[in-house]
C-alpha cells in the first residue's frame, strides 16, 4: 500500500470522528468519537514515519495513545460519577449544571 492510501484512510477516520463529535449528545459516544479522531492522527503519523524511515512519527503516536488513555480514564471516572448522581449521560443535562 502507498502513503496516499494510509493518508486517505486517516482522513476518512478523522472525518467520521469529527461528525460524531459534532452530532452526538451522549457523552460516552463523544468519547468514542474523540478516540477515533486521535487514532486517525496516529495512523497518519505512523504512515508518514514509515514513509520517511524515521521513528519520530511513531514516537508521537505512542505519546498520543498515552494521553488518550489517561483522558479516557479520567473522563470515564467522571462520567460514572455523573451517571450515578443524575441517571443521565446527556450533554444537555451537563450543560445545565449549577455550581
Amino acid at each position: 500500500m502507498t502513503l496516499n492510501a494510509y493518508l486517505i484512510l486517516s482522513t476518512i477516520l478523522f472525518c467520521i470522528g469529527l461528525i460524531g463529535v459534532m452530532r452526538r449528545k451522549n457523552v460516552l459516544m463523544l468519547f468514542f468519537s474523540t478516540e477515533i479522531m486521535l487514532n486517525a492522527v496516529n495512523v497518519g503519523f505512523a504512515a508518514i514515519s514509515k514513509f520517511h524511515g524515521d521513528l519520530t512519527g511513531q514516537m508521537f503516536a505512542f505519546f498520543i495513545i498515552a494521553v488518550a488513555a489517561s483522558e479516557v480514564a479520567v473522563g470515564l471516572g467522571l462520567l460514572i460519577l455523573w451517571y450515578k448522581r443524575t441517571g443521565s449521560m446527556n450533554l444537555d443535562d451537563i450543560a445545565r449544571m449549577k455550581g
